[in-house]
């Protein structure tokens, strides 16, 4: 019996250490997170190379969106995209010491987002698209 549990134990460590290093070759670790981080060109590069989905949501092809655009404040980061004449919210974060109080992220003709700071006057940003690209208003 003594060699049974012996052998099961070390049958189990065998493959949960090879199950570790098999998850590692993929690159993921055991909560499947990535451990690469983007660089900032790198985040550029994914955003000019984005393309629109095959079909918008009535099956007819979408109207041209733009790659977006990275809006920044002294509240926090915007990245908003145009599709025609109605602007999208796709990110947002707060700056540090600021918290996210309010969004409307759209699509709409406008879009908005509240950064409040612990003391003082909010930021509020109001995006709107003028020429197909987001604006800050």
């Amino acid at each position: 019996m003594k060699r049974l549990v012996l052998a099961w134990a070390a049958t189990a460590t065998a493959a949960t250490g090879a199950a570790v290093a098999v998850l590692g070759l993929l690159g993921n670790g055991l909560t499947g997170t990535s451990s690469h981080v983007l660089t900032r060109p790198e985040v550029r590069a994914a955003l000019a190379t984005a393309t629109p989905r095959a079909a918008g949501p009535s099956g007819t092809a979408p109207a041209q969106t733009s790659p977006g655009k990275l809006i920044r404040s002294a509240g926090g980061t915007v990245i908003a995209a145009c599709t025609g004449d109605q602007v999208t919210l796709r990110s947002w974060s707060p700056a540090q010491d600021y918290s996210v109080d309010g969004v409307e992220p759209g699509p709409a003709l406008e879009a908005k987002v509240e950064f409040e700071p612990p003391e003082g006057e909010e930021i509020e940003l109001t995006i709107a698209c003028s020429g197909g690209r987001p604006v800050v208003r």
